[in-house]
């Protein structure tokens, strides 16, 4: 982020090098997941890291999935809740993130998997999708470390996104 901006993480590296460098270490934890440094998107024609990407539900849902599978998680993690017209002036596509598709950090993004969208005409998902439920079930079960988003769609915003009229909000709280 850069003043009241969100900006996706390729750009931090020309703008904030150290935040950069911060943010990018997150994929260096596993072999498969520094290939995403590289992965195209489709329908966009940009990098994975050159999109800031939002959920497409409260975020206290994915808590609510969590603590209910009996994942030890903090209820203080907060979220911008950004007004969907922020995105107007940018490209926006959903990527269609699901079980049946997925085959990896490092896979290629079919074209079919991303749709570009009327950020006008979006609407919020009502809940989460039951494969991510199943996933939480089944990693917690074996003890692993796991991604908190697996197979929930994700909206994909090319260019920055201003956030001085966003909420801040917990995802700890249950939606309005």
């Amino acid at each position: 982020m850069i003043g009241e901006k969100l900006i996706p993480l390729n750009k931090l590296k020309t703008k904030q090098e150290k935040l950069y460098n911060e943010y990018a270490e997150k994929y260096y934890d596993h072999p498969e997941r520094v290939k995403l440094l590289e992965r195209r998107i489709p329908r966009l024609n940009c990098l994975w890291n050159d999109v800031n990407h939002f959920l497409p539900l409260h975020p206290s849902r994915v808590y609510n999935a969590l603590k209910e599978v009996g994942v030890h998680v903090k209820g203080d993690i907060f979220f911008y809740k950004i007004p969907v017209l922020n995105l107007k002036y940018n490209k926006n596509a959903i990527y269609l993130y699901n079980k049946a598709n997925y085959n990896g950090p490092a896979a290629e993004i079919k074209s079919e998997e991303i749709d570009l969208i009327d950020i006008k005409e979006y609407k919020e998902l009502p809940s989460i999708p039951l494969d991510t439920i199943n996933y939480y079930k089944e990693e917690h079960r074996k003890g692993n470390r796991f991604g908190i988003f697996p197979f929930i769609p994700h909206i994909l915003s090319l260019g920055e996104v201003k956030v001085s009229n966003a909420e801040i909000i917990s995802w700890g709280n249950d939606i309005d």
